[in-house]
């Protein structure tokens, strides 16, 4: 279930869920305005080939800083990822759910691919993974309510071993990770790929 004005201003009183800084007017009926950071990381223009899921990223990458008086220009069908000026966190209670503002969508402008999950122990000023779906450039400015994040109270609360302890807990932006999944002693997924294959032979 999620939390309605009231209990989003209980929870914040009680820490249970936290944002921070917490600008004016930001609460909504059931949810919270984030607001656009400065820096951002775009992908290097090149004659790669293909993108590999097996390597890291960074390496493709360059990072941009806007000042407040100058915006970032995304261009059409370019992606970017952003960051939220709030740190927002979760206690073992409570998931974190983002999602963008209907006025940026509705002049094409998405703030996540598919990634909109806090989860329950995290803490970090979120990703935004913005793309551009208009076929002109949209200058985006520091500052300016960007997304929404929204709170959901768990059946139960999560056991500690099972905690978030990911690879995202900054308060940049950050590439992907998912290179990890192919990393010796972190591919057991890989395994039981092999496993269900040779049952069927």
């Amino acid at each position: 279930m999620y939390l309605s004005a009231n209990d989003l201003e209980k929870a914040l009183g009680q820490k249970s869920i936290t944002v921070d800084p917490l600008f004016p007017n930001s609460i909504n009926g059931a949810s919270i305005d984030l607001h656009l950071g400065k820096e951002f990381l775009v992908f290097k223009k090149g004659n790669r080939p293909m993108l590999e899921l097996k390597h890291d990223p960074a390496e493709h990458m360059d990072s941009v800083i806007i000042p407040i008086d100058k915006p970032f220009i995304l261009h059409p069908h370019q992606f970017a990822l952003g960051v939220a000026i709030e740190k927002t966190g979760v206690d073992a209670c409570h998931l974190g759910a983002l999602d963008g503002l209907s006025g940026l969508a509705r002049n094409g402008i998405a703030v996540h691919v598919t990634a909109s999950t806090l989860n329950p122990g995290n803490s970090l000023c979120m990703t935004l993974e913005l793309f551009n779906y208009h076929d002109q450039a949209i200058p985006l400015y520091y500052g300016m309510p960007v997304a929404q994040i929204k709170f959901a109270q768990l059946s139960s609360p999560v056991p500690s071993e099972k905690l978030y302890k990911g690879a995202y807990d900054s308060t940049s932006p950050h590439p992907s990770k998912y290179f990890r999944n192919f990393e010796n002693g972190k591919n057991s997924w890989l395994e039981f790929v092999k496993q269900i294959e040779s049952k069927k032979q």
